[in-house]
């Protein structure tokens, strides 16, 4: 299959010395939903900005549709939808309002413009408010009429930018139905960026792992958390102790790798990782360190992430939030 997104290189550098993109690289497959994941900051919202022509890199290149999205941004534009994390509609509009002045944008008009306004309203399960402003819509119809936005002039690739981010867990469930029934029976490219780990190992074909502006693993989700051997280990620590001594402690026992400690929370791996709990829990025990709770699991993103990223994707967060508070101080 041809590729339907190119990115090759790109770097992205902003004032203050916020390196946002690295050396990125990836390729899309037409018809494949395809997400980058990865905390905050990570740069998956930069990268959509140039692959949509709102940003031009400080390197690199990108073609999406065959075209140049630096030379032929005009007919990159004309080819694809694009969904930001903020609702681009109009709230003082009413739906059918919004999409129709979407479509005389694309140069859309009269009747075939019309019935494709009537397909998506229904489509996206907007028929009955289609004549209500959107200020009275729910947060999933907005996102609805969003990617309903998207598709007017029926593009060859559509980007989501954290389509689900606010939902509650039932719209989110939907939309990601939703999205799935977009690639699967009309073979539209998705690129989408997310947070969500759930989200990602649930809808993309293939994915990329951001962390600080570069690609550390991509894969499809069942391929990335198959190349982790055995079980994953996650135990909870007692937070007024000194942890300190964790890896020596645990250092020489057989079949435990991979092991790291942040703060309260021990991560580690094991080939049969209920038969390796009492083992653990014992060194850790003549070690003085005391345990809260053990948790045994199959490999998850959260896991490839760790592997990839050095820190688990809690801890991606909340340095990504307290680096964003830093430089708005």
């Amino acid at each position: 299959m041809a590729d339907a997104i190119i990115a090759s290189e790109l770097y992205k550098s902003y004032p203050g010395g916020v390196q946002a993109l690295d050396g990125l690289s990836f390729t899309v497959e037409e018809g494949a939903i395809f997400g980058l994941l990865g905390p905050n900051g990570a740069g998956k919202s930069t990268t959509v900005k140039i692959l949509t022509t709102l940003s031009r890199p400080d390197r690199g290149e990108a073609h999406v549709g065959g075209f140049n999205v630096l030379n032929e941004a005009g007919r990159v534009r004309c080819n694809i939808g694009y969904v930001a994390q903020n609702t681009g509609s109009d709230r003082s509009a009413t739906g059918r309002e919004n999409l129709m002045l979407q479509g005389r944008l694309y140069g859309m008009g009269g009747s075939e413009l019309e019935t494709r306004v009537s397909q998506l309203l229904e489509r996206f399960s907007l028929k009955d408010a289609a004549d209500r402003v959107v200020h009275g819509y729910s947060g999933g119809m907005v996102r609805r009429l969003d990617i309903a936005l998207g598709l007017v002039h029926q593009p060859l690739v559509l980007f989501l930018d954290e389509p689900t981010t606010g939902l509650d867990p039932e719209a989110r469930v939907d939309m990601w139905h939703e999205i799935s029934r977009l690639a699967g029976e009309e073979k539209l490219t998705i690129l989408l960026t997310t947070h969500y780990l759930e989200e990602a190992d649930r809808l993309a074909a293939k994915l990329a792992i951001v962390d600080r502006g570069k690609i550390v693993a991509e894969g499809s989700p069942e391929q990335l958390k198959s190349e982790l051997r055995g079980d994953a280990l996650h135990i909870e620590l007692d937070s007024d102790q000194d942890n300190s001594g964790i890896e020596v402690a645990l250092a020489g026992l057989e079949n435990i790798r991979e092991i790291s400690v942040e703060e309260s929370s021990l991560h580690a791996r094991a080939d049969e990782g209920a038969k390796a709990v009492p083992i653990v829990l014992q060194a850790l025990e003549s070690a003085g360190i005391s345990v809260g709770s053990v948790t045994v699991a199959r490999p998850s993103l959260d896991d490839v992430y760790l592997r990839h990223a050095g820190r688990s994707f809690s801890r991606a967060h909340s340095e990504a939030d307290q680096e964003d508070k830093k430089r708005k101080s």
